[in-house]
């Protein structure tokens, strides 16, 4: 994307704005979701209920920010970004404050669970967008400073809520979360929209693709048509006052374009018609093999990612460790997060090693650290496991993001992160229930350690096979290239000799 001093985005200045919105956005949605195993070991002695039954509100929330990121990234789309937070941060904080009057579990699930969840989405989905196009250089560092508000709002809101439901009981905390909530409306307020330049003149066709400028838009029966289009027009423009940069097609006058026709017309408006459409959802995507096998990686990474975090405390009050030692240990883990997601970025800026390849060595280390923790009863083991469990979980999630950036290009980025949601969300809302189910057969709930730590080692297949797919595309790339180049040779030889 070209912001109006021709640069792809200005990776400073207001962008540090932006990244403290997303910072602090982190923390409110997924800082909650990690912290609310305080919640939960409440709930689930005041409604009498089963593991299982009481991990669907925290399921139904991560499966909601996940189906209804797509729903987020193409309202951001057709209206702001900054109206579609706002609008989030008051659909969060209501769903929370009348979840505290719920009378059984379905009213914490459409409460608690379902709203919640949905506002979750309208926040984060639209602010990791405008994230992404305002770093380039320093995506990685900006990245894992955003997400790194995830590990301190966890590590402040673990203690905070057991003190506060100490103090009001589990539905006066909730409503004081609602209110805390309300800060999203905030974090909302400073995402300033990048606009665009007016024009991107005389761009080919090669040259766009050489920019990262999707040209998968149009059909073979509309590349044809394309083709005589934009070569007597040489012209593409980006949308005026988009957020994403979306490509539009811009013919000039049609004086100007010769020959044209009924058939040209109705193509072109065919063609319109695709471009606006793909404004608010690259369903194109879906044809592109490296996106579909990265979010198989997120529907198995999704099952691991959450059950962790909602268990540790039950399981550390399970094998007699008193309430605010075990509330400590989500602190601990949230402090070794927050140094895994900076050193990790950092590490990941540097390009030392493929951000991909970087990827699968910490997911593998994730999956292998949660099937030993089962293994640790007392507390200093406990807090030894939650202290690897959050460095490499920081180091996993800080550049995640980064790697989809990488696999489908900054520009279809808003439409890549709501699809990659969505697709994941199967994981996000199965995860604690699987969990919950093998916790309650076995009445342990180190199993729920074991299928987490099992599904993320899965995912990292999918990791690996993405690299090799990467590795594949490069060499018939470079093949290509070079093939290219003999022939312009042979035939600058052929030229100076006289041959036609």
């Amino acid at each position: 994307m070209k912001t109006q001093k021709g640069r792809a985005a200005p990776d400073g200045g207001y962008a540090w704005f932006v990244s403290l919105s997303c910072f602090l956005v982190f923390g409110l949605t997924f800082g909650v979701i990690k912290a609310f195993g305080v919640f939960y070991v409440e709930i689930h002695k005041y409604f009498e209920a089963t593991a299982t039954e009481t991990s669907w509100i925290t399921s139904i929330a991560v499966a909601s920010i996940h189906i209804f990121a797509p729903v987020a990234s193409a309202l951001s789309a057709r209206y702001s970004h900054r109206a579609i937070v706002i609008t989030g941060g008051l659909i969060c904080s209501l769903g929370v404050i009348v979840g505290s009057f719920a009378r059984n579990l379905i009213e914490l699930y459409l409460t608690v669970g379902f709203l919640n969840g949905v506002g979750y989405a309208l926040t984060w989905t639209p602010t990791v967008t405008m994230l992404g196009l305002y770093f380039e250089k320093r995506r990685p560092v900006a990245n894992a400073l955003a997400s790194a508000g995830e590990c301190i709002f966890t590590f402040a809101f673990t203690p905070l809520f057991q003190l506060l439901i100490d103090s009001y009981f589990w539905r006066g905390a909730l409503v004081i979360l609602g209110g805390l909530q309300l800060n999203l409306c905030v974090c909302g307020m400073l995402l300033r929209p990048l606009k665009a330049a007016r024009d991107v003149a005389c761009i080919s066709k090669v040259n766009a693709e050489k920019e990262g400028i999707s040209m998968e838009l149009l059909t073979t029966e509309d590349s044809e048509l394309s083709k005589v289009n934009w070569k007597d027009t040489g012209m593409l423009r980006i949308c005026e006052g988009s957020d994403q940069g979306t490509v539009e097609v811009c013919p000039q006058d049609p004086k100007e374009i010769p020959n044209s026709s009924k058939d040209s017309k109705h193509g072109t408006k065919r063609v319109e018609l695709k471009t606006k459409i793909l404004h608010y959802v690259d369903y194109t995507l879906i044809t592109n093999k490296q996106f579909i096998v990265y979010s198989m990686f997120g529907v198995f990474a999704a099952l691991g990612f959450f059950a962790p975090a909602l268990f540790l405390i039950p399981y550390a009050r399970n094998k007699g460790i008193e309430e605010y030692e075990a509330a400590a240990l989500m602190s601990i883990s949230a402090a070794t997060d927050l140094i895994g997601r900076l050193f990790f970025g950092w590490v990941a800026n540097l390009r030392l090693v493929e951000t991909v390849q970087q990827l699968t060595a910490t997911v593998i280390l994730l999956g292998t650290v949660l099937l030993l923790c089962p293994l640790a009863t007392s507390f200093p083991e406990l807090a030894a496991v939650s202290a690897a469990y959050g460095l490499v979980y920081g180091a996993t999630v800080s550049i995640h993001i980064t790697v989809l950036a990488e696999v489908v290009g900054v520009h279809r980025l808003g439409s890549a992160l709501g699809f990659f949601m969505l697709i994941r969300s199967s994981g996000g809302l199965l995860g604690p229930p699987i969990a919950g189910y093998f916790i309650d057969k076995m009445s342990d709930y180190g199993m729920g350690f074991i299928m987490a730590g099992v599904a993320l080692i899965v995912s990292a297949i999918f990791l690996l096979l993405l690299r090799k797919i990467n590795h594949s595309s490069q060499r018939s790339k470079n093949h290509n290239m070079h093939t290219e180049k003999v022939g312009q040779e042979v035939g600058a030889e052929a030229q100076e000799f006289g041959i036609t």
